[in-house]
């Protein structure tokens, strides 16, 4: 395929702001979840999160600039993210085509949320309700691409947990068949009462941290963030001679349909969606030096996916591990802020450890990759599985 370059990423997550805090609590093993603090809910210190430690009024004083901006917590974190991977990029030329693809899977819910009660009674009503256009996923979506001048292009994908991966994906093909030229793709998500509502409904929920891939695990921790990444192509490299800090050599997508919230008992989606990234790489099993996993700690999950990566590598299997321990499930951004965490596996050649862990499936007997390390690291798999069968898989390699 032809090549897609990353030449920008930026993140924010519950380690932080930006992509340099990240990479300091990866590497020292700090998780990122505990009580909630901004998340106007009942079950706030009921469950550990992944919030990101700042409130919306803080994260808003914190962007350089916000007047294409709602006022909402959705478009804080994206706005944030979005300027760390815009710096120090040269600016658009003149003939090249850039737009934005975001994942979001709640829209502006959070603040919605929050002035419901005053909606529901006539008295509180307000004259100006352009705020209420903010539940609808896309208007994020063009609020931001309005305020970084991402406008040739942009679209919304909300598959679930693998919204931000597809995003990446999507971006990546356009670029190869000429549509675009370079495209910011990435997701946001913020915390709310639905999602903890809902996953909690479906007894989904630890009340501890999470422990992926355990024996013993129990269900996730939900969290909140945004990562952006910057695709480019041939064409647009040669225009900016911005300096690419990994490639993305293969995706792929497959629905397996199994069920509307658990996948396949034998992780067939998981499996599809490794296996073909890596035919359209051109690549074996065994080039493949480490798996940033989806590994929410749900029971249905990890074992499917334990099955589909002992399927594919049988007992060859390279270091993996998942990073949700640190950050939560970040559901539509989750796919982007791993692929970030790859990115910076591989410019920094170090494997980051797994939290929590003390027993193996039984059915598997894989261990996760459990300390600090500095590695040899070519090619990383960062998956990202969805509601409803969406699986999707990413393949960054290391540039020369």
């Amino acid at each position: 395929m032809p090549s897609v370059f990353i030449t920008g990423m930026g993140i924010v997550s519950a380690l932080g702001i930006g992509t340099a805090s990240q990479k300091e609590k990866l590497a020292a093993g700090v998780s990122g979840l505990g009580a909630a603090s901004f998340l106007n809910s009942i079950h706030k210190t009921e469950f550990p999160f992944g919030e990101v430690p700042y409130s919306t009024e803080e994260l808003f004083n914190q962007l350089s600039a916000k007047n294409q901006l709602q006022k909402s917590r959705l478009q804080a974190l994206g706005a944030l993210a979005l300027e760390e991977c815009m710096a120090g990029l040269k600016e658009k030329p003149a003939g090249i085509r850039q737009g934005l693809i975001n994942a979001t899977t709640v829209g502006g819910m959070t603040d919605i949320e929050d002035r419901y009660f005053k909606l529901i009674e006539p008295a509180h009503l307000e004259q100006d309700m352009s705020w209420a256009s903010g539940l609808d996923c896309a208007t994020g979506t063009e609020h931001l691409a309005r305020q970084f001048q991402l406008t040739d292009f942009l679209t919304t994908i909300s598959t679930a947990c693998s919204s931000s991966a597809n995003a990446i994906q999507l971006g990546a093909r356009l670029l190869s068949q000429g549509m675009l030229d370079r495209v910011v793709c990435g997701g946001v998500d913020s915390l709310t009462r639905f999602t903890v509502n809902g996953f909690n409904s479906l007894k989904n929920l630890d009340r501890s941290v999470c422990r992926p891939f355990d024996a013993h695990r129990n269900g996730l921790n939900l969290g909140e963030g945004a990562a952006y990444l910057m695709l480019e192509s041939e064409k647009s490299l040669e225009k900016t001679g911005n300096r690419p800090l990994a490639k993305l050599s293969g995706y792929a997508n497959f629905n397996e349909a199994f069920h509307p919230t658990a996948p396949s008992p034998e992780g067939l989606g998981a499996y599809e969606a490794m296996k073909r990234t890596l035919d359209k790489a051109g690549l074996q099993p065994s080039d493949i030096s480490y798996i940033n996993a989806h590994g929410t700690a749900t029971l249905n999950n990890d074992e499917s996916e334990s099955l589909a990566i002992r399927r594919l590598f049988g007992e060859a299997v390279p270091p993996f591990a998942s990073t949700k321990a640190y950050t939560g499930h970040t559901l539509a951004a989750s796919g982007a802020i791993e692929a970030v965490f790859s990115i910076l596996s591989l410019r920094f050649q170090e494997v980051y450890p797994a939290l929590n862990f003390e027993t193996p499936i039984e059915a598997t007997g894989l261990v996760p990759f459990q300390q600090y390390q500095s590695m040899a690291l070519k090619h990383i798999l960062s998956n990202s599985f969805g509601f409803g069968g969406n699986n999707a898989s990413l393949l960054f390699s290391s540039y020369d």
